[in-house]
């Protein structure tokens, strides 16, 4: 039994990245494992009481500063738990949507999903397989103007996230469900 993450980004509730998302998870995994959908729309965006929290040694925090990274660490602990992470990435003017960029703020923390070493940086999410389907309204993936694949294999890399996938839902990159399975 697995445990996937199913994040959805887009701001449309009836979307073509929230469409897909399903049908990649009903068509690639048992009916035995175990899905948590995470709509990241409503996300708050990190300020300034958020940056001072998250870099105040955790004994030293106050509790409103425990309340605020609470949905943080909720986040955190998400990815964590699961073997599988499904993110629906729509492209919003050749970019991620505000909603992705703030799932990735919050859990993006030193010292819980990377940390720096002598030898660098050092991500602390791995063995997680991510498939990201990408769905935009003219901008192909893999074109010069696309920033949302090479950010999300960025930032994902940087926080151990290696095991990455893009599923071109421009151009029903869906395979049969026999190939489906057979992917690692």
């Amino acid at each position: 039994m697995k445990k996937i993450l199913q994040l959805n980004s887009s701001s449309q509730h009836i979307s073509k990245t929230r469409k897909l998302s399903d049908l990649w998870i009903d068509q690639l995994f048992d009916k035995g494992d175990v899905v948590v959908q995470r709509d990241l729309t409503g996300l708050p965006i990190i300020n300034g009481d958020w940056m001072v929290a998250n870099y105040t040694p955790d004994n030293e925090l106050t509790v409103e500063q425990h309340r605020i990274l609470e949905l943080s660490n909720q986040l955190i602990e998400e990815v964590q738990s699961v073997d599988i992470l499904v993110i629906g990435a729509p492209v919003y003017n050749f970019g991620i949507p505000v909603a992705l960029k703030a799932w990735i703020d919050l859990i993006a923390r030193a010292k819980k999903t990377f940390r720096y070493t002598e030898e660098g940086s050092e991500g602390l999410l791995m063995n997680k397989k991510v498939y990201v389907i990408y769905a935009s309204g003219g901008t192909p993936m893999g074109a010069d103007y696309e920033f949302v694949t090479p950010y999300l294999r960025h930032i994902l890399s940087f926080l151990g996230l290696t095991d990455i996938q893009f599923i071109d839902g421009n151009n029903n990159q869906l395979p049969e469900l026999n190939q489906l399975k057979s992917v690692s």
